[in-house]
């Protein structure tokens, strides 16, 4: 059985799928072109115990995974699939995995200029830069436990990030409105479109 090693890297034996110990073998790889994940159709294998929790840290047979390069090299093969699943696609196997909200992390927020002019651009925890617009859009969700906005961006596939708090509170400092009288929308300008907040969202629980 694979069992996580003091760095928390994951040791490569038999009993790891094929394509993952494949992919494990070039961990160090200077070759960071993106897999084309989108496109390969392999047959489902099952599922493996690696799970990434709310915090982004990547788990494996309940350990976490300490080296950077290897959750990198992970990332760069998952899939969100029509049924709502996260999946690690090689060429030749995909693996089903536990998500326990968004794969990614929005961990650092740069802003260029202000109002209809205004473009957000989000650095993931894993490094992804994307610039929030018609290609990378926002959406939000409450949260369940507080009430507040939970804030997610689109980064490629159908991978989302989820924003830190820390941003949060940064972009809501950003939130304006638009309309006027009953029309009135709550939300959030980049690279020329308007993200507007559910008013349900934004009505306070009793």
């Amino acid at each position: 059985m694979n069992r996580p090693m003091p760095d928390g890297s994951v040791k490569l034996d038999k009993s790891m799928p094929q394509g993952l110990r494949a992919l494990m073998s070039r961990a160090d790889s200077k070759d960071k072109t993106p897999p084309p994940v989108e496109k390969w159709n392999p047959p489902f294998c099952g599922d493996l115990d690696i799970r990434i929790a709310r915090d982004g840290t990547w788990f494996y047979l309940g350990s976490p995974i300490g080296r950077e390069a290897l959750v990198k090299l992970f990332a760069s093969v998952l899939r969100r699939d029509e049924d709502g699943r996260h999946y690690l696609v090689t060429p030749v196997e995909k693996i089903g995995i536990t998500v326990e909200d968004a794969p990614l992390l929005a961990v650092e927020l740069a802003v260029e200029g202000k109002g209809e002019d205004q473009a957000l651009t989000l650095r993931t925890n894993l490094g992804d830069l994307v610039r929030v617009g018609p290609d990378h859009p926002l959406r939000f969700e409450k949260e369940p436990d507080s009430g507040g906005l939970k804030p997610y961006v689109h980064v490629r596939g159908r991978l989302e990030a989820l924003f830190t708090r820390a941003l949060m509170f940064q972009l809501a400092d950003l939130m304006e409105e638009r309309g006027d009288g009953d029309r009135t929308e709550t939300g959030i300008w980049s690279a020329g479109r308007f993200f507007a907040v559910a008013p349900e969202l934004l009505t306070a629980e009793d």
